[in-house]
């Protein structure tokens, strides 16, 4: 063959081939194929970032137990009797005795609370308190929040679903908790001449305890069947963390794109 002679074109790969390769990308995605070869830095790179991934929610843990302990500490500590510490005692001191200490004292609160004297001794305390112009909002609107709370943690009112919405326009939607029936005032109102409304809970991004109650219609939420867990990890991470559930569903689709 001469210089001049032009080369003969190269093959085009079939679609076959484009299919089976195709395959086997999704094939390796699926299982994460560990026979692919990574450079040396790579490799150290994947190592620590696991590593990171690791120790860095243990590490926050342990530092927010030990912020919160020492916390206590600082301010329980000063209102206990010195001859009730065991450090009176030992040469040392031991953490958590506030903690141990502010426990009783908000049960034994509590215990009082809930027989008749000692909730004349709370609604006389906040007589006093809605007579105080300033002090008697201040104190309301905290009383509403640790209410919202402490009954957002019974069983009858967690959330018990989880949907979506379509808010704020058109086509797009946001994920929402479902916590139960419209009720009472709002129910016999029937706004729009609604009859059938559910209460639900629309978190906003990142920071999931704030958001907005609304009251929509039943058909106008989608119901899916992802826990309310793997929904907080959604929109905690800003959408960037996706629910078991649905890698494994991503699985299957690959499995079936294997050639047979």
């Amino acid at each position: 063959m001469t210089r001049d002679t032009p080369k003969p074109p190269a093959p085009e790969p079939s679609r076959s081939d484009g299919d089976a390769a195709l395959a086997e990308g999704l094939k390796r995605l699926a299982h994460d194929d560990p026979t692919v070869p990574l450079r040396i830095g790579a490799r150290l790179r994947n190592y620590f970032l696991t590593g990171i991934i690791i120790v860095g929610p243990i590490a926050v843990t342990v530092y927010l137990i030990k912020w919160f302990i020492a916390f206590a500490d600082d301010y329980v500590k000063p209102l206990i009797p010195s001859v009730s510490l065991p450090e009176t005692y030992l040469p040392f001191a031991i953490p958590g005795i506030g903690v141990l200490f502010g426990i009783i004292g908000l049960t034994f609160i509590g215990f009082l609370g809930a027989n008749l004297l000692g909730r004349s001794l709370i609604s006389g305390g906040e007589m006093i308190l809605d007579r105080m112009p300033i002090v008697r909002n201040v104190y309301r609107a905290l009383k509403q929040i640790f209410e919202s709370a402490v009954t957002a943690t019974e069983s009858k009112r967690a959330f018990q679903k989880v949907g979506l919405i379509e808010f704020p326009s058109k086509g797009l939607w946001s994920i929402v908790f479902v916590t139960g029936e419209a009720g009472g005032e709002i129910a016999a109102a029937k706004p729009g001449g609604e009859t059938d409304l559910v209460a639900v809970f629309m978190p906003t991004g990142i920071v999931p305890p704030t958001g907005f109650v609304c009251y929509v219609p039943r058909r106008d939420v989608t119901f899916l069947q992802m826990t309310v867990e793997d929904a907080a990890k959604i929109v905690i991470s800003a959408g960037m963390v996706t629910p078991d559930q649905q890698i494994a569903r991503l699985r299957k689709l690959a499995e079936k794109a294997k050639p047979t």
